[in-house]
């Protein structure tokens, strides 16, 4: 099973007894999968992070990528709900960027196919970075003479600077925030030393109980799909358990919103569990504090199971083995104009 990919949009419940037998843990790979049309090289992942770091790319130059998916820290910014330009706030809680490479469709609700059409979507966004269309978004960077040099040099061209370009260059820088060789990934390698007591009871529990039938795979987010085909669940499944009324967790359609299909009203793009101990606070809405809550909301709602306090923090002692190493981030240098500002 492992780096297999399967075909078609399987959902997590209904999913035929073999696939599910399949869906085991796996160890992070030490590179994502990445696009013919879109090679890696040094310059472009350069030119990528300095767009990516770039608040100059927002309306108001005060919002970059890096403003919602903090890459000093999970990939996220810790709130329920990310703040765009002026101050907006949208109604969904930022994802984290890490790891998003092994992810077969992006946002919360799928509908982006690839990290590519994620990019291109927030800066014309009006909420987040605030651009009217993309072609906005173009003569603003090619107003620093540095990116216009940059993005010749990487793409080519008559045409180089152009907004399927500037998407390639972030997903390109993206697909190097991986974050491998955490404990559990040690410990699915055979060392046996690698997790607490505490995680292995927990990693015992969660297969036990059911969690691994959607967090399974490479990226704990279920198994390896084609690109733009996402492994989907509902959530909240358990529609009368209370923490649906007490965090408001059916508020928002979900999937239903780009699909306009009843079928798909509450479900949801399965996360990641990867790093999870980092990117409080939880689900969609954000509602949730704190991760030991978070696992004891799940187990309710997806699975009616009510854990012990023991068994909840079972759980947690190993999601907190799923923090892998973050390959160090430094500030790039961001170019600059002459004599004139990038932001009206």
């Amino acid at each position: 099973m492992k780096g297999r990919i399967l075909p078609g949009g399987l959902m997590a419940l209904g999913v035929a007894a073999w696939v599910t037998a399949a869906l085991a843990m796996e160890p992070l790979p030490k590179s994502p999968p990445v696009p013919a049309g879109n090679p890696m090289s040094a310059a472009k992942v350069e030119l990528g992070k300095q767009l990516f770091f770039d608040p100059r790319l927002s309306l108001t130059g005060t919002v970059s990528c890096n403003s919602c998916h903090n890459v000093m820290a999970g990939g996220e910014d810790n709130r329920p709900n990310s703040v765009g330009v002026d101050g907006r706030k949208g109604g969904r809680s930022a994802p984290t960027v890490w790891n998003a490479a092994f992810m077969s469709v992006q946002f919360w609700d799928g509908r982006a196919s690839t990290l590519e059409d994620q990019a291109k979507g927030p800066m014309v966004n009006p909420v987040e970075m605030g651009m009217a269309d993309h072609s906005l978004v173009i003569k603003r960077i090619a107003a620093a003479p540095g990116y216009r040099r940059q993005f010749q040099r990487v793409f080519g061209g008559r045409n180089a600077l152009t907004i399927d370009n500037v998407a390639r260059a972030i997903a390109a820088y993206e697909r190097t925030l991986i974050t491998p060789n955490s404990p559990v990934d040690r410990y699915l390698g055979g060392n046996a030393k690698a997790l607490s007591a505490a995680a292995v009871r927990g990693k015992d529990l969660v297969e036990k109980i059911g969690c691994v039938s959607c967090h399974s795979g490479p990226n704990f987010a279920g198994p390896v799909l084609e690109s733009g085909q996402g492994f989907y669940q509902k959530f909240p499944t358990n529609e009368v358990a209370a923490s649906v009324a007490k965090y408001d967790l059916k508020a928002d359609a979900g999937r239903f919103g780009v699909t306009k299909k009843e079928e798909d009203r509450n479900l949801w793009r399965v996360q990641t569990w990867r790093n999870v101990a980092l990117t409080a606070p939880y689900f969609h809405n954000g509602s949730v504090p704190t991760l030991r809550e978070a696992v004891t909301v799940m187990a309710k709602t997806q699975l009616d199971k009510d854990l012990t306090p023991a068994e909840s923090a079972d759980i947690v002692a190993f999601l907190e083995g799923l923090t892998g190493e973050f390959p160090r981030q430094t500030l790039p240098r961001l170019p600059a104009t002459s004599g004139t500002s990038l932001v009206d």
